[in-house]
């Protein structure tokens, strides 16, 4: 797979080699995207796909230092092997609740993942939203989450949050 690592030097802005340089170092970048009057901050990773062959992630509403801490736990955990199963909630990202994973719809890809699709020179990756729960453990897609909490996190899927919300 062809990738921004493989741009001559002369060709990326200074911006670019610096994300390139990164990706080199660590294996992976994370991108913050600051909140704005049009939605929810958000953190995303480019580098998983091109490592493990697993999705590259995406999370809504997280401070940008845990965003980055619970990226890193992930990459650690799948260089170790470990999976991570997709619409099953999941114990094995944060420590005192559940996660779900969710694929990302492709049509999304050109509003939230510029800097990947950037890197990969396409749209020829997977990205999973990390969905995490409000304080009470219910999630976006069920009816009785938290109201304080209800626009943190967008539905990337396909609708319904892969069909969550109909359950």
């Amino acid at each position: 797979m062809r990738t921004a690592l493989d741009a001559a030097p002369s060709a990326l802005d200074e911006h670019e080699k610096t994300f390139v340089a990164k990706i080199r170092k660590h294996g992976w970048i994370r991108t913050y995207i600051a909140p704005d009057e049009e939605g929810p901050g958000f953190s995303y990773t480019t580098g998983f796909w091109l490592s493990f062959k697993f999705p590259e992630l995406i999370m809504f509403s997280m401070k940008g230092e845990i965003a980055h801490d619970t990226f890193w736990h992930i990459y650690k955990e799948l260089k170790a092997g470990q999976t991570f199963k997709i619409r099953q909630p999941t114990e094995l990202i944060f420590e005192n609740s559940d996660a779900f994973l969710l694929e990302v719809a492709k049509k999304q890809f050109p509003e939230y993942l510029g800097w990947n699709r950037w890197f990969y020179g396409s749209d020829r990756f997977r990205c999973l939203q990390l969905v995490w729960p409000d304080p009470g453990g219910k999630f976006p897609w069920d009816f009785d989450m938290a109201k304080d909490f209800l626009n943190d996190q967008p539905d990337l899927t396909d609708g319904d949050w892969s069909g969550l919300r109909r359950q």
